[in-house]
């Protein structure tokens, strides 16, 4: 069976177009793809001859190529061809290119497919017969309930434009489809979509622009796909606004001095109460380095993957036996939640004494538990080794593992020794395995009962990582050790900012195409439907600073463009090599500045050049 494809797509000189199959696109976008042929500024078309015993589907997508060999591919993954077991011939598809940049995409991610826009299935009936030579692809994310689409047009079996009887279609995954037998008409046959509400049996509103057109010819055993992208309809329809707070903010009467991952359902059922459709949290991942208040900020963390267990809540977890501990604990539970801000340390040290006293009861037949492995499997390559971190940093005092007695250089398998059920060591490690599970419970499940109440969560992602944290210590090679990231000197920080985290060596990230950072986003993707990405410029560029320099102001862009000379010639300004590229110090600043000892400064740090300008003396330079 032969396959023709048309995409409406218009190109500039030096522009080729492709296409792949979805399999061979992930490998690599060029892998096998087949090269389009130009129509005109229209259409570009392709042709293949698949065998209909051997698949029974065709999965594919569009790629663009510029002429400078740029790959740009469309959006989305849904365009599939399934073939039945009939004498169909030729299959002729035409497509429309589904650009990244179309809003409506935004319609197809997961907050709004599975909260925000989740609605009972509407059920039409298409009058479509088993000889239908065109099938019409549309996509309508935006309808309300009781609403479907529906297609009328200037033939018979369009309904002649008829709003009373048009053509419902159908809905099969993201497209509303329509399959209609066009085989005695004229063509071209022109057509429009329209949305029509089941209870009120009428057209609401028929789609803007002109009428869209479908040209072909009478052949027999031939049938035709039009994939004709999204409706033409007002961007209106749709509207949302959310609430930011950290979740430390949350303090309810059954946490226990700061706010807790099961406050989040609390605040899930104010949002919605207020119409509110998202709740915006800050990093949530652990930042326990220092075991002191200066662990309290949240974008240092020591691992990206472990959540903080701060945001534990005790009384979730705790057992009958253990019950009495934490009644004990009321007298403290209230006043930590009546001081007007966190005691961060306190808390810190209650839960951790706390978790550790529930963990004591807890038997080995625990980590055996479905529901554990169900959590374990598929994150041990990040909780073995964080877990191991946090154990060796508890021993040595420290988290700079340069500074520890054993294990100062990551060994995959000395640390599954040291991690083995066997070994003596192997209580103290899952411990953590233990916190990070229920803090994975609570997560998800405040996550879940959100959902349940049309409110979508959205996470916070730190563009850095705590220079000596687990991800550091696993993989440096990821990391540019000798460098901290930070901002540059504006109005608000006029000495810059030092972040101190180690910047991202993205050649080698590339080499495994990118597997930390996708292993992050999935990781999260388990609790979040939407991520903040901190610091988004940090992907392009990121102001780096030396590792022996404190302040910010002694870091410049990587990348950077650099300026050249004959640029400033092309501006006619006159390139003066010592007031751009040396420290411009002369006699009016260093009185400024250093008011009665800029003699002193003079004499001690600088020399006086022919110009009567001041140099750094080699020392200091």
């Amino acid at each position: 069976m032969h396959i023709q494809f048309y995409i409406r797509f218009h190109t500039s000189f030096g522009q080729s177009l492709w296409l792949n199959t979805i399999d061979k696109f992930k490998v690599h976008p060029m892998a096998n793809a087949i090269p389009m042929i130009y129509i005109n500024e229209e259409f570009w078309f392709a042709e293949i001859k698949v065998n209909k015993q051997q698949t029974s589907f065709f999965n594919y997508k569009y790629i663009l190529k510029n002429e400078n060999g740029e790959i740009l591919s469309e959006h989305g993954e849904d365009r599939i061809i399934s073939f039945s077991k009939n004498d169909i011939k030729e299959i002729r598809v035409i497509d429309t290119w589904n650009h990244a940049g179309d809003y409506e995409n935004i319609y197809y991610t997961t907050p709004f497919i599975n909260t925000l826009l989740k609605r009972k299935p509407v059920h039409s009936k298409s009058i479509a017969g088993k000889k239908a030579t065109h099938i019409f692809k549309i996509k309508a994310p935006l309808l309300q309930q009781d609403e479907c689409i529906c297609l009328s047009g200037n033939c018979k079996p369009l309904g002649n434009w008829s709003t009373d009887h048009p053509v419902l279609l159908t809905k099969e995954d993201n497209f509303w489809v329509g399959k209609i037998d066009l085989s005695d008409e004229i063509f071209p046959v022109a057509y429009k979509y329209a949305v029509w509400n089941k209870k009120k049996k009428k057209i609401i509103v028929f789609e803007n622009g002109n009428n869209r057109l479908v040209h072909g010819e009478k052949i027999k055993k031939n049938i035709c796909i039009l994939h004709d992208g999204f409706i033409h309809l007002p961007n209106n329809s749709w509207k949302g606004a959310g609430v930011a707070i950290p979740v430390f903010s949350l303090r309810s009467k059954k946490s226990f001095g700061v706010g807790e991952f099961t406050d989040l359902k609390l605040l899930a059922d104010w949002a919605k109460t207020t119409g509110l459709k998202m709740i915006q949290i800050l990093p949530v991942n652990d930042t326990t380095a220092a075991n002191n208040w200066a662990d309290s900020y949240p974008y240092a963390a020591i691992s990206a993957f472990a959540l903080h267990p701060l945001y534990i809540n005790l009384e979730k977890i705790i057992g009958k036996k253990q019950y009495n501990r934490l009644k004990s604990l009321k007298k403290k539970q209230t006043a930590l939640n009546a001081l007007p801000d966190l005691d961060y340390e306190e808390v810190m040290k209650t839960k951790i004494s706390v978790l550790k006293d529930i963990f004591s009861a807890t038997t080995v037949d625990f980590f055996d538990t479905k529901e554990f492995k169900d959590f374990f499997i598929p994150n041990k390559h990040w909780l073995i080794p964080y877990a191991a971190f946090c154990y060796l940093r508890d021993i040595n005092g420290t988290p700079d593992y340069s500074k520890w007695k054993y294990n100062t250089v990551y060994n995959k398998k000395q640390i599954e020794k040291l991690s083995a059920r066997n070994s003596s060591t192997f209580r103290e490690i899952a411990f953590y395995y233990f916190v990070q599970f229920h803090l994975h419970l609570q997560l998800k499940e405040a996550a879940d009962y959100a959902h349940n109440k049309g409110v979508v969560l959205k996470g916070d992602i730190a563009i850095g990582v705590y220079r000596y944290g687990c991800d550091t210590w696993v993989e440096p090679g990821l990391f540019n050790m000798q460098w901290q990231a930070g901002a540059p000197p504006d109005d608000f920080a006029v000495k810059g900012q030092n972040w101190g985290f180690p910047t991202y060596n993205w050649k080698k990230m590339q080499e495994n195409q990118f597997d930390w950072w996708r292993k992050r986003f999935e990781q999260m993707s388990n609790y979040f439907d939407a991520f903040r990405i901190d610091h988004i410029l940090g992907f392009f560029r990121i102001w780096s600073i030396p590792e022996h320099a404190v302040e910010g102001n002694m870091g410049h862009f990587i990348p950077a463009i650099p300026v050249s000379i004959s640029e400033f010639g092309e501006k006619g300004i006159w390139f003066d090599h010592d007031r751009f590229c040396k420290p411009y110090i002369f006699e009016v600043i260093l009185n400024e500045n250093f008011p009665g000892i800029a003699e002193k400064i003079k004499s001690d740090f600088l020399i006086q050049n022919e110009k009567d300008f001041f140099e750094l003396k080699p020392e200091f330079d």
